[in-house]
C-alpha cells in the first residue's frame, strides 16, 4: 500500500537514493546530496518553512513537498502549492510529481497524483490545476485519469514545448 508523508528522518537514506536517481536524468538539481548526507535536519526545516508564508520570500508560495512511499521504498516526490501566483497559474499549477525513473510505468504517477488531490482537499483547496508538457503522455493519461479537465495549452517562453493545463474538482 503506497501513501505520502512529508520528509522525515526514517526516510532519509531512501530519500537520497531518490534524489540520486533523478538527478542522473537531470531532475531536482538544487538538492545537494552531500548536503543532505551532513545535515539532513537543515533539509527537514526547510520544507517545514517552506509551509509558513512568514518564512518564504514574497515571490513563493508556501508548499507542502511529499514523498511517495510503497512498502518501505521511496518512489516519487510531489509538492503541493497551497495558492498560485502568476507563473504558477500559467505554468506549473498547484501540485508537481515525478515518480524515480526506475519505477514509471507501474501506475505510481496515478496514485501520487490521487494521493495528493486528497492533500489539496485537505488543505482547503476545492479547484487544483496541474500542467504537463504536451509531449508528455504518460502525465497526459495520469491527469485524465485523475478528473482532469483540459483547459487549454500555453507558450512557454524559451521552449518548443507547449504546457497543457488541466483543472481538477477535489470537493467531495
Amino acid at each position: 500500500m503506497s501513501f505520502l508523508i512529508e520528509p522525515t528522518t526514517q526516510y532519509k537514506e531512501q530519500i537520497i537514493a531518490a534524489v540520486q536517481e533523478f538527478q542522473g536524468e537531470g531532475r531536482l538539481l538544487d538538492y545537494d546530496v552531500q548536503q543532505l548526507h551532513r545535515n539532513f535536519a537543515n533539509y527537514l526545516r526547510r520544507m517545514q518553512n517552506q509551509k509558513d508564508r512568514r518564512r518564504i520570500s514574497p515571490d513563493t508560495v508556501p508548499t507542502t513537498d511529499f514523498w511517495l512511499i510503497d512498502g518501505n521504498e521511496v518512489i516519487g516526490r510531489l509538492s503541493l502549492r497551497h495558492e498560485l501566483n502568476d507563473f504558477l497559474l500559467k505554468i506549473a499549477g498547484h501540485i508537481g510529481y515525478v515518480i524515480r525513473p526506475s519505477r514509471r510505468c507501474q501506475g505510481y504517477g496515478k496514485e501520487i497524483l490521487r494521493l495528493g488531490l486528497e492533500q489539496a482537499r485537505a488543505i482547503g483547496l476545492t479547484r487544483v490545476l496541474v500542467t504537463c508538457d504536451e509531449n508528455n503522455i504518460g502525465s497526459k493519461k495520469v491527469i485524465e485519469s485523475n478528473g482532469g479537465c483540459f483547459e487549454n495549452a500555453v507558450v512557454v517562453n524559451g521552449s518548443s514545448v507547449k504546457k497543457l493545463r488541466y483543472w481538477i474538482d477535489v470537493v467531495k
